[in-house]
């Protein structure tokens, strides 16, 4: 009885391990006969599992889908990446995942060999639910979105842009993106002829979803270098150039591609061409060098520059009154 029980569980874990296997496979990596595969397949139904058989040519058995979860056999690197899988929903961005996910790495680690508990233990690994945060969006929304990307049917939703303004749109759903905390939806906008992409936390989807679309080919790179792309767009939506009065090797350190270019330079002075969503970012990044520096181009920064000036002038100020005074 022992013997057998071993064996399910050794073909169970098989069946788990790859999509589909013959008789003849099960049989041989178990060292038994492919009669007693098929006694040991009906034990497993009679279990609950759900095990789908095809007959012919290239036939065999795979695991199907049930009305209920079965038992899962996982080896050690599995257990360990399932915990940290479940940590990083508990602590991400899925606001009514936390309290589901923290339930189920409790459950977990119950049942984890004391080998694993240490092993995680040593990754310092906690989860605490957090408290919703304002990009924080439900498995609900990111449910409904998804399976309207899977059946290809177009989405409808109020969409809040950045700046406030609010507008209905009308898009075919590819994809959903996770950039670093946010979700974003990656769809082809008829009304605008193109692709664009959608912030889901600020997003209320409409329905009943609309008709079907035939699918167009994802722009290059596919969604996740299109969402890296438009992303960018953002964060470089304006340019200036700047002359740092400063050597070559001192400013170059601090320069990064994402934000700026040396585009000259010299053991006096250097060139700079910087990128963000506003003049204003630029302006105030600049003190962060802690040397003198010329506006080249354009005229508005000097603006902005003066605006800054005017900004640091009235707390340095403040700070002055405060340090003078005596008391009330």
């Amino acid at each position: 009885m022992l013997e057998t029980s071993a064996r399910l569980l050794q073909l169970l874990s098989l069946l788990q391990v790859r999509r589909e296997w013959s008789g003849q496979e099960l049989a041989d990596r178990l060292q038994i006969t492919t009669r007693t595969v098929r006694r040991d397949i009906d034990r497993l139904r009679e279990l609950g599992y759900p095990v789908d058989a095809t007959v012919g040519v290239g036939g065999g058995y795979r695991l199907g889908a049930g009305a209920q979860m079965p038992p899962l056999l996982l080896d050690d690197q599995e257990v360990l990446a399932v915990a940290l899988g479940l940590d990083a929903v508990t602590t991400g961005p899925v606001s009514d995942m936390a309290a589901a996910s923290a339930g189920a790495l409790s459950k977990l680690r119950q049942v984890m060999p004391s080998r694993l508990r240490h092993r995680l233990d040593a990754l310092a690994l906690e989860a605490i639910p957090h408290e919703p945060r304002a990009a924080d969006v439900s498995a609900e929304v990111l449910t409904d979105i998804a399976t309207t990307c899977h059946r290809y049917e177009r989405l409808r939703f109020d969409y809040r842009r950045h700046d406030g303004t609010e507008s209905r749109r009308d898009v075919e759903p590819y994809r959903l993106v996770r950039n670093g905390m946010r979700w974003y939806l990656v769809a082809f906008d008829p009304d605008r002829d193109d692709w664009r992409s959608f912030r889901i936390d600020r997003m209320v989807p409409k329905t009943p979803t609309g008709p079907r679309f035939v699918p167009r080919e994802l722009p290059e790179g596919g969604a996740s270098a299109f969402l890296e792309r438009s992303i960018g767009a953002v964060y470089r939506a304006v340019s200036a150039r700047v002359r740092m009065h400063a050597p070559l090797e001192t400013i170059a350190p601090m320069m990064s591609d994402s934000w700026g270019t040396i585009e000259a330079g010299d053991e006096s002075s250097c060139e700079l061409r910087m990128y963000s969503s506003s003049l204003t970012s630029i302006a105030r990044w600049m003190y962060a060098f802690g040397v003198d520096f010329t506006v080249m181009e354009p005229d508005a920064l000097r603006d902005e520059c003066r605006s800054v000036a005017d900004y640091h002038d009235e707390l340095a100020a403040r700070y002055r009154r405060a340090a003078h005074h005596d008391g009330p």
